[in-house]
This record gives C-alpha cells, structure tokens and sequence, in this order.
C-alpha cells in the first residue's frame, strides 16, 4: 500500500548513527530520552480520577468497575499515588518493554510504581506520543530493562535515559503529528469497518448453522413446536430425544474422565502406549492435532472405563468452552479422556457424530446448556444432566447427511470470506506502522 503512496523525500540525508533508525534528514537532530524528559512526582491528590497505562492505548481512564481490568489491587488509600497531568509523559516500567508508556490525555493518579516525565519545551507532545509509540522505538526499552521473568522485565531508568530520540524542528513535529492523527484515523476506521463485517460474517454463519439444525433444509415443510425453549419449532416428521437414548448400547458408551487421582502428572510418559485426549484439543468444534500426553498401557488398564477410540465423539465438560465437542479421529483407536473432557459412542442407526457436534455447539450457543451446567466455581457439565439434554432429529439418516453437507459448504464460503477480510486488517495494520515508522524518522516527507 505504501507503494502505491506518492512518496515526498527530503533534499538531503545523514546517519543518525543509531543502526536501527538509519538515515534522517539532515536538518533533524538526535537527541536522548534523559535529555528530552524530566521526572516529576507529585502526590496527595486522591481525588483526581484514576488512571491506567496501557500497551494498546497508552494512558487511560481505569474502569474501577471492570473486575477483568482490575486485577491489580487498588488500595483505600491513594495518597501516595501519582499525578500526571495532561501533556506529561508517563510509562508502567515493569511492561515498557511491552510499550506501555505513552502521553496522557488526562489529568489523573497512577500508580507509585510509574515513571512520570514533564517533555522540554522544544518537543510537541504529540509528536513525542506517535514517535516514541511506534514500533522502532519499542525495542530499545526491551534493551533496557532486566528481570528474571520476562513478564517482570523492570526498565532502568540509567538505561531508558540513554534511548536516543529523533527530533525535527517544531513546526515539523506538528506536521508530521497532524499527518499522522488523520492518516491513522483513517486506517482504523477501514479496520473497524473489516471487523464488524467479520461479525456480520460470523452471524450469518451461526444463523444458517441454525435453521440447518434446528428446520432442516426444506423452507415449505411444516413445522411443529418442540417443547424446547432453545430449539423453538422443528419440522413435523422430526422427534426431540434426549442424548441418552442416542448413544451406543456398547459398554461404557457415555463416560467421563478418571477422577482425581486416577490420572495425573506422574502418569504421563514419553511414548506412552496410550493417548490421553484433553478438552483443548476439540473446543473449536474440529479436532485439533497436538503433542498428546501419553500414558503406559498397564496404567491405561486401572482407568479403562475411561477409554476412547476414532470416531468416539469428545466433549469438554470444564471450564469456559464447555459443551463444544469434535469427533476423534479414526487413527487414535488406544486412548483415554483426561478428567476434563467427556466421550460418547453414539449409535450410527439414529445420529450422524457431525450433526451431533453441530447440535451441541448450537445448545452452547443458544442457551440449551444453562439449566444444566454447574457455575459453582467453573462451569462444568455432568454425565447425568447431558444425558437428558434434549436435541432436534430428523430419523433420516440422509437428510442429516444432507444437512451437514450444507452447513460445511456455506461455512467454507463464509470462513473464506473472514479470512480475505483477516488478511486485508494485517496489511492495513502493517502499512499502518509502515506509515508512522517512515514519517517520525525522516523516509517520507510531511509538508
């Protein structure tokens, strides 16, 4: 994209000396962070509101509210917290190798922990914002932090002084922060724009996965009520069945995991004779294929009530993506479930494991699960709840067929179509920091 920009240059270049920034006008300076920032800290001023700084937007007002937002402990008393007012500079040391730092719109409180800086008077805090923000700036704080977890990195300030800094005359500073502000809305926007029909796209998908599974194909067969509040109406020659008399009449049709103590860490082995099939490895409706665990086969032989095989379907009874299921593949014919997953043997004669996935996905979604699912500390399912869990069949086993078809190619239609749009958001992102990178050191010119 940035090809297709008419690009302007300067008239003439230098080395900035600083390997990672290369060339800049020559006109422009290079100054260092210790230079251009001083630290201030005042404090005492709890009735300021609350302020956060943030990797993916810089300083902003913390949402006291949000239980996901504060995880962090807030204290009674903010006294010892710190003002940053509007215009100042202010960075979370312990993440500014993650860019965490940024130029606050705000007059606020943050942390005791964060730096803050007042900028010299021959730099425009905007332009300090977008330049110090861009991806060519991020790694020198990387450089300059230390830890022994990389989640705690914490910045040096000896260090974080010494970042060098390019610096153009003002008037260009404000160019270049106005070029930018206009240029970048627009971006996002093209980019919101892409999301939302990626939404709009994953709506449609659901909506026909639903009238699939729940009316069939036919739009003129006539209809009969279920008596399911999550289903709605069904065709007439279909029947609502509770999944327990869906299964196999194999032993050991419809079990769960081994508890507890049956199955954990210490039984695992390298190149165990027997898989041990987790609930991550279908929570998006397919089968994913990763590093199984495994275990020996005289352990598997204390837990075998557990076992599973190819074309057994596995569904996650733990946790947030409980309820979505996949079918295991034919070529784990020894393997058990962990304790956080379940297995059935569905009886071929009267369900096809496709459309069974697909109803199960849908109860997850429509709300079929939430009279039955245990929220006491995480959800959870149970063996005896599912097991009355109601679906729409059709006694057909064709039209199933019939039906599966049609969901997989009006899915294959629609995730192609959020896949073009994924890719045209990770171009317009990369012309994005292409954009900033070349106008806050010198590549392109800003009139």
């Amino acid at each position: 994209m940035v090809n297709n920009m008419k690009i302007d240059k300067y008239p003439a270049y230098k080395d900035s000396g600083v390997e990672w920034l290369g060339e800049i006008p020559e006109h422009w300076e290079v100054s260092k962070l210790g230079v251009c920032l001083k630290p201030v800290s005042t404090k005492n001023r709890a009735d300021l509101p609350l302020l956060s700084i943030t990797r993916e937007l810089g300083v902003i007002i913390r949402d006291i509210e949000n239980e996901e937002e504060n995880h962090n402990f807030i204290p009674d008393d903010l006294s010892g917290y710190k003002v940053i007012e509007k215009g100042q500079f202010g960075m979370n040391k312990m993440k500014a190798w993650q860019g965490s730092y940024g130029i606050s719109p705000f007059t606020g409180i943050v942390s005791p922990a964060y730096y803050v800086f007042r900028i010299v008077s021959n730099i425009d805090p905007d332009y300090f914002h977008v330049a110090i923000r861009s991806k060519l700036y991020v790694p020198f704080f990387a450089q300059a932090s230390d830890g022994v977890r990389i989640g705690q990195w914490d910045l040096s300030k000896s260090r974080m002084k010494e970042i060098p800094l390019i610096i153009p005359p003002l008037p260009e500073q404000t160019a270049i922060a106005n070029f930018l502000d206009t240029k970048t809305a627009k971006i996002d926007q093209a980019i919101s724009q892409k999301q939302k029909l990626i939404e709009l796209l994953k709506e449609r998908k659901q909506i026909i996965i639903q009238n699939a599974v729940t009316k069939g194909l036919d739009p003129n067969v006539k209809m009969k009520y279920s008596g399911v509040e999550w289903i709605g109406e069904i065709p007439e020659h279909w029947n609502i069945i509770p999944i327990k008399y869906l299964k196999s009449n194999v032993k050991n049709a419809f079990v769960d995991g081994p508890f507890g103590s049956n199955l954990k860490s210490e039984h695992f082995i390298e190149n165990g004779e027997v898989y041990v099939i987790e609930s991550g490895f279908i929570t998006t409706g397919v089968f994913i294929r990763k590093a199984f665990k495994t275990i020996s086969k005289s352990h598997f032989e204390t837990i075998k009530r557990s076992s599973c095989k190819g074309g057994d379907v596995i569904i996650a009874k733990i946790g947030a993506n409980y309820g979505m299921a996949a079918e295991l593949p034919e070529l784990y014919n020894e393997a058990v479930v962990s304790g956080n997953s379940l297995k059935i043997t569905l009886n071929s004669e009267k369900i096809l494991n496709s459309i069974f996935v697909k109803m199960l996905e849908l109860a997850k979604i429509l709300g079929g699960f939430e009279d039955i699912v245990n929220v006491s500390a995480q959800p959870a399912l149970s063996l005896g709840c599912l097991n009355n869990l109601k679906l729409p069949i059709s006694n057909n086993l064709y039209e199933q067929q019939s039906i599966v078809s049609h969901i997989e190619n009006q899915s294959v239609k629609i995730d192609n179509a959020i896949d073009l749009q994924q890719k045209q958001i990770e171009k317009l992102k990369e012309y994005k920091t292409i954009l900033i990178n070349s106008a806050v050191t010198g590549k392109i010119k800003v009139s």
